[in-house]
């Protein structure tokens, strides 16, 4: 398959990151970054990865999939110097937070193969979890290039619903940003007690890693997990009654509703046309 990345920052490195760990040729991608210092960075990370300053046609020859890898803030302008090549491009996916299809569609100049998603960092090591959308008319091959595309990185869940991914972008795209949090609370505690640095962030990992092992084989209700360790007037009991007491869940549910209520306004306040948009273009 052979995918040209426009943007080639985090989310760009990691997906390249993970197709080619994955068997995928460096040869079949290319991408396009204006930035010299990100292109340098890539062709450090991916030695023989084709990268461009802008865009030319040659760039697009034989190309399966397009990938929108920059800021939200910055797709209209970059959509709109798209519109020449897209008589030569299958589909175009988006990875960029909020932008909604139809304006994504619209800045292409009415381009009918547009399909977004919403990956992970955790792409960076093949474990990511991916949303994907796409209008119900879309073909059937742009689908399964795509698919083939992100399964390289992670797990795929196709939804039904455009709006849906604003949940999957608060809970998939966020989600590794709140177990980092996880992580450096329990590191911070530990420290807080008296262990070096390298200890407290081992005792971190090696918490989380045999939590989530013990939830893989045992299929019980993690609340049921939690009442397991939690023995009556014990130290997990005191701990868990501090964290009622600061209505930790209230406020981790909040946090979630916002990143969401966030996507959907990204939407909103990026779908208006911008025609003085700036013809330049970054990563993201």
């Amino acid at each position: 398959m052979k995918c040209v990345f426009i943007g080639g920052g985090a989310m760009a490195t990691a997906l390249i990151g993970g197709m080619l760990r994955s068997g995928k040729e460096v040869s079949d991608i290319k991408v396009v970054d204006p930035d010299e210092t990100q292109r340098s960075r890539l062709t450090t990370a991916f030695p023989k990865i084709q990268c461009y300053v802008g865009l030319e046609s040659a760039i697009f020859d034989g190309v399966d999939v397009v990938v929108l890898a920059i800021k939200p803030q910055q797709l209209q302008a970059v959509a709109r110097q798209l519109v020449p090549f897209t008589p030569i491009i299958p589909v175009v996916l988006s990875i960029a937070a909020g932008v909604r299809i139809k304006d994504i569609s619209r800045w292409l100049g009415d381009y009918p193969t547009v399909i977004r998603a919403m990956p992970n960092t955790p792409a960076q090591v093949n474990a990511g979890t991916i949303g994907i959308y796409a209008a119900p008319d879309t073909n059937e091959t742009a689908r399964n290039q795509v698919n083939e595309l992100l399964e390289s990185v992670g797990n795929v869940f196709w939804v039904l619903c455009e709006d849906t991914l604003e949940k999957v972008t608060a809970i998939f795209g966020s989600g590794p940003a709140y177990v980092f949090y996880f992580l450096e609370c329990l590191e911070a505690a530990g420290r807080s007690m008296g262990l070096e640095e390298p200890e407290a962030r081992a005792a971190a990992l090696d918490i989380l890693s045999g939590g989530l092992a013990l939830v893989r084989h045992n299929p019980a209700p993690f609340a049921e997990l939690r009442a397991q360790v939690t023995s009556k007037r014990g130290t997990t009991e005191s701990a868990m009654q501090v964290l009622d007491r600061a209505e930790v869940r209230k406020a981790f549910q909040e946090a979630i509703h916002a990143a969401r209520q966030r996507a959907k306004e990204l939407g909103d306040e990026l779908g208006v046309d911008n025609p003085a948009d700036s013809p330049t273009h970054g990563s993201g």
